[in-house]
């Protein structure tokens, strides 16, 4: 009997009717014969809310109780969507993350997927029970329930699908699948009938809010092939799998990044190790670096600039300020009020002038560019928050086509 993976995001269990919905997607694959392992995440913006609850008691909460606190979401959809399928007279069980045999490790807010013992889901499947867990969440070595970070329920989803060896793993989301921007902004967007891990991962990555990263690096790590498609529609959507032979578009989409910010290191002594020094300090801290440059050393000192997740910006200010004097630099500026926009496309690996043609585009609508970083199969630019949008629009028309 083959075995399907289907993982549910907030939207598609917001309320009520969009459960039943969803509890009528889960049976039609049971009743095709198929086992169904389904994942929920928190309906709607429950975990903005829950957020928000928690600020009005205590600004700055610890995240061992935050994880307390927001993984309450997921069970309630996972009992929710139970309730409507046992109503329609399916047998069916419900089970928290660690109840399905999710470990992790101790880094509560973005906690590791450590191992998954199947033996519960396993013996529910014996007993023909379709099974709805709670994505999003397990629980590290010393009990605590931990989370694995926003849209981590798309990781949770392919892990299982990998540990149990799936045959099909469906990521349901509100939109049909993979576009070359986000169709809420781009009317014109072009849904793509498949793409490959390493453009999925650049795009999850760079703001692209269809997959969740970690979820497409494990994917391709197992060669597992991912559909994401809509709940509410029926129709096909974009297989996420390792090789990409359709479109053979120069580009396949345009990101942009909102959640960023910009930190400068003025006035670093121009000698070797600094650069190492700062870097490394933040990286004990877990705190992810992105776009990097250093200016040309000038009257002994250089400056050095990078980007942050924004949530990270006042600990990475923090850990550089407690170095500011050992490094010997005069002072830091930061900038949240930035954005950062990409193109992916492994097609850019081949064609010459790709990035002319993208700051070409934001010229002809006077967007200033801050910062450049490049790769094989992206370019991504730094600029005023302000202009994030316009400047979406304006790259996708140059590669795409005029969009209404």
């Amino acid at each position: 009997m083959s075995l399907v993976v289907q993982k549910f995001g907030g939207s598609s269990v917001r309320d009520a009717e969009r459960i039943k919905n969803v509890a009528e997607i889960i049976t039609a694959a049971y009743k095709d014969g198929s086992n169904v392992i389904a994942v929920v995440s928190a309906q709607g913006d429950t975990t903005d809310d829950f957020i928000a609850k928690a600020s009005e008691v205590n600004p700055k909460p610890s995240k061992r109780e935050m994880d307390m606190l927001l993984s309450a979401g997921e069970q309630i959809s996972a009992s929710l969507l139970a309730m409507a399928i046992e109503s329609m007279g399916f047998p069916v069980v419900s089970l928290l993350g660690w109840q399905a045999g999710f470990t992790t490790s101790s880094n509560y807010g973005d906690a590791r997927i450590k191992k998954i013992d199947t033996d519960r889901m396993k013996k529910e499947l014996d007993k023909k029970n379709i099974i709805i867990v709670t994505g999003f969440q397990g629980v590290n070595r010393y009990g605590d329930m931990t989370t694995l970070g926003r849209g981590g329920s798309d990781t949770s989803a392919v892990a299982i699908a990998c540990a149990m060896h799936a045959d099909l793993c469906q990521i349901f989301t509100d939109v049909e699948g993979v576009f070359t921007a986000d169709p809420r902004k781009i009317p014109k967007a072009q849904k793509l009938s498949s793409i490959s891990y390493d453009e999925m991962l650049e795009l999850a990555t760079l703001g692209a809010q269809v997959l969740h990263n970690r979820s497409v690096e494990m994917a391709k790590k197992y060669n597992l092939e991912i559909e994401v498609l809509s709940s509410l529609t029926g129709e096909r959507g974009t297989i996420v799998k390792e090789d990409k032979n359709v479109e053979q578009m120069i580009i396949s989409g345009v990101a942009k990044d909102d959640n960023i910010a910009r930190i400068s290191i003025v006035g670093v002594p121009d000698k070797p190790g600094l650069a190492f020094k700062i870097f490394s300090k933040l990286s004990q801290k877990s705190i992810n670096v992105d776009i990097i440059l250093q200016s040309i050393g000038r009257n002994g000192t250089k400056d050095i600039t990078f980007t942050v997740e924004k949530a990270k910006m006042d600990d990475a200010i923090l850990i550089i300020e407690e170095s500011l004097e050992n490094i010997g630099a005069t002072s830091i500026v930061a900038d949240d009020n930035v954005s950062k926009v990409s193109i992916v496309g492994a097609g850019m690996e081949s064609h010459p002038g790709v990035a002319a043609e993208m700051f070409e585009a934001l010229f002809e609508k006077s967007i200033n560019i801050q910062m450049i970083s490049t790769s094989e199969i992206k370019i991504s630019v730094l600029i005023d928050k302000q202009d994030s949008d316009r400047a979406v629009k304006a790259i996708h028309d140059k590669f795409f086509g005029e969009s209404d």
